[in-house]
C-alpha cells in the first residue's frame, strides 16, 4: 500500500452505499469491484444504517424468503425490480471506472 489516503466524492460514497444495501452481493466484494477498501465501505454502511435506523443485514438477509412457486405478476414485479438493480449497478461501476480513470491522469 502506498500509505495514501483515497478520497472519494460524496457521490461515490452514496453510489456505493446504495449498491451494497440493494445487491445481493457481499460488501466485501462491492468493495473490490470498485477498487475501494472493504473496511471503508462497511464503515459508510453502519453509519448510515445508524443514521437512518435500519436493520442490521443478517437480520434482513435472514428475514429474506423466497417462494417455490409465484405468481407472473408476482415475478414480473420481482424481475423489474432486479433489473432496475442490475442498471444501478452498471451505472455506479461506470461512474467508478470513469472516476479512477481520471485519478490515474
Amino acid at each position: 500500500m502506498s500509505g495514501r489516503v483515497q478520497r472519494y466524492t460524496q457521490e461515490f460514497k452514496d453510489s456505493a452505499i446504495q449498491l451494497a444495501l440493494n445487491s445481493e452481493k457481499s460488501a466485501m466484494v462491492i468493495a473490490k469491484e470498485l477498487g475501494m477498501s472493504e473496511k471503508t465501505l462497511y464503515a459508510w454502511l453502519r453509519q448510515y444504517r445508524q443514521k437512518h435506523h435500519l436493520e442490521s443485514p443478517m437480520i434482513v438477509r435472514s428475514s429474506i424468503n423466497h417462494h417455490a412457486k409465484e405468481s407472473v405478476e408476482e415475478e414480473n414485479k420481482r424481475l423489474r425490480k432486479e433489473n432496475a438493480r442490475l442498471k444501478m449497478e452498471r451505472d455506479i461501476l461506470k461512474k467508478a471506472a470513469a472516476f479512477f480513470a481520471n485519478e490515474a491522469h
